[in-house]
């Protein structure tokens, strides 16, 4: 179990986040479309997981605002920014804020996700959404950074992404 800070109380997620260097757990999530995505849709591609709770927070969509203006300038990658949030929602935010460059994918139908990769918040006004962190993933689907966000009000640390890539 993690410990962070949600609305500066502490709250536990279900597990730890994936270890560097293992193997990333598979996972089945809902795109914009509906469609299920798999990691196996993303075998030969870099991966940046932006990880939140929702997108109607003010945090979460500076997440993903940052990341979509970076998302375009990386080489063979590919930014998910996931959540529990309808995928209407996601498409609803993307649309109204021009955002392209990332893919918004959704645990709203798996509920798999948050548990496999030792996230979901298992107490607190959040219970079953996912805490904020980044996971990154490299061409063969190895795990090559992850940030635990200490408190989830807090930005993830963009650069350390970056420079796992």
């Amino acid at each position: 179990m993690a410990s962070v800070l949600f609305g500066g109380n502490p709250v536990n997620t279900n597990g730890e986040l994936p270890k560097v260097g293992t193997k990333a757990p598979d996972f089945k999530l809902s795109a914009t479309d509906l469609s299920i995505v798999s990691l196996n849709n993303f075998t030969g591609t870099k991966l940046v997981l932006n990880i939140f709770p929702s997108i109607d927070t003010a945090t979460c969509a500076t997440s993903v605002r940052k990341f979509n203006a970076d998302a375009s300038k990386l080489e063979n990658t590919k930014v998910l920014c996931i959540s529990r949030d309808l995928p209407f929602a996601q498409r609803r935010f993307c649309g109204a804020e021009g955002l392209e460059n990332v893919i918004n994918l959704s645990d709203f139908n798996t509920g798999n996700f948050g548990k496999d990769y030792g996230l979901e918040f298992v107490e607190g006004a959040f219970t079953g959404l996912q805490s904020r962190a980044v996971i990154v993933i490299d061409e063969n689907g190895i795990i090559r950074h992850t940030e635990q966000v200490a408190n989830t009000s807090n930005e993830p640390n963009y650069e350390a992404a970056f420079a796992a890539l």
